[in-house]
């Protein structure tokens, strides 16, 4: 077990932040922990790392309880944070060296290990550039090296894609997916649901300080009532026959704009062919049609709400 939380509470003041949160992760695992906002994630990281003090509960990594002053554990955790955290005044390769060396002492391992770091991000051509000469995506990918050079064994990325362009996103979930193979145990938080689904072995719903739903992504799927969502395209659709339409088994909504029909179904078998005779029976021409199963993103919005948060 690389992360083991029991029962934990953090108030600020009358807030309730953590309210007996329990978690486990196991080694290897790519970790996605998921939430609206105010949902306690951060609060959970920081927990995590003994940052911050907690009113009850138990936190342990690697078997030791985890507490301020657990150095030799620290040295095992990697932290890449959402906010880019690098030295202004540092090239790429001096940030890496700084970084990794408040873990590793000796220079010659730590030469071998930032010229690693640098490799594995793809920033040879970039060494002694400033961060202020840097795009985003490769900031990005700076402060992933910065995180991961003294080769870490429990890694937590907190929302490591924000604001890149699609291509530094691929290459940071192509990293991270590397990283894993390597042995390392991965914390991934974010609020892009495909990067989850694409890459979590396993995920956690958080909300109000609590851990409401955990499970693989199919498992999760599997706890919401919502089934496939059909689009069929047709020029004109009178409103008789989408009132129709909205009747049939399984029917939990039917849109019809811009000559694409939208029909989200419940779980249950045969929607398809019950909705494509009622369009034939009423003589409705159509052209392509389409089934979409339910996405970890339908399941979070089911789980937590639609509503708006601060």
């Amino acid at each position: 077990m690389v992360v083991k939380i029991e029962n934990l509470v953090k108030r600020y003041g009358d807030l309730v932040a953590l309210d007996h949160f329990n978690l486990e992760i196991e080694e290897g695992e790519v970790f996605g922990l998921l939430g609206p906002n105010g949902s306690g994630k951060s609060t959970t990281i920081n927990c995590l790392l003994a940052l911050l003090e907690y009113d009850k509960g138990t936190i342990e990594v690697f078997g030791e309880e985890m507490t301020p002053t657990s150095y030799e554990s620290k040295k095992n955790i990697g932290v890449i944070m959402q906010n880019v955290a690098v030295f202004d005044e540092l090239t790429v390769y001096e940030n890496i060296d700084y970084f990794c060396g408040l873990y590793i002492k000796d220079k010659n391992e730590r030469k071998k290990l930032v010229e690693e770091a640098i490799e594995f991000v793809e920033l040879q051509d970039y060494r002694k550039f400033r961060p202020k000469k840097l795009s985003g995506g490769l900031l990005r990918r700076l402060n992933i090296a910065c995180g991961i050079a003294h080769k870490p064994k429990l890694i937590i990325l907190d929302e490591p894609t924000v604001a890149v362009d699609p291509q530094s996103r691929n290459k940071i979930l192509e990293g991270i997916q590397k990283l894993n193979q390597e042995g390392a145990t991965v914390i991934y938080t974010s609020h892009y649901m495909e990067e989850v689904e694409q890459i979590c072995t396993r995920i956690a719903i958080m909300d109000k300080g609590k851990n409401i739903a955990l499970g693989t992504k199919d498992e999760l799927k599997g706890m919401i009532d919502l089934g496939e969502t059909i689009s069929v395209e047709i020029l004109e659709l009178p409103e008789a026959v989408k009132e129709e339409i909205a009747h049939l088994p399984h029917v939990m909504n039917v849109t019809y704009e811009n000559h694409l029909l939208k029909v989200r179904f419940s779980k249950g078998k045969h929607n398809l062919i019950r909705l494509l005779d009622v369009l034939k029976e009423k003589e409705i021409g159509f052209a392509g049609v389409h089934s979409e199963l339910p996405t970890l993103n339908d399941v979070f919005l089911e789980i937590t709400g639609k509503e708006l948060r601060d």
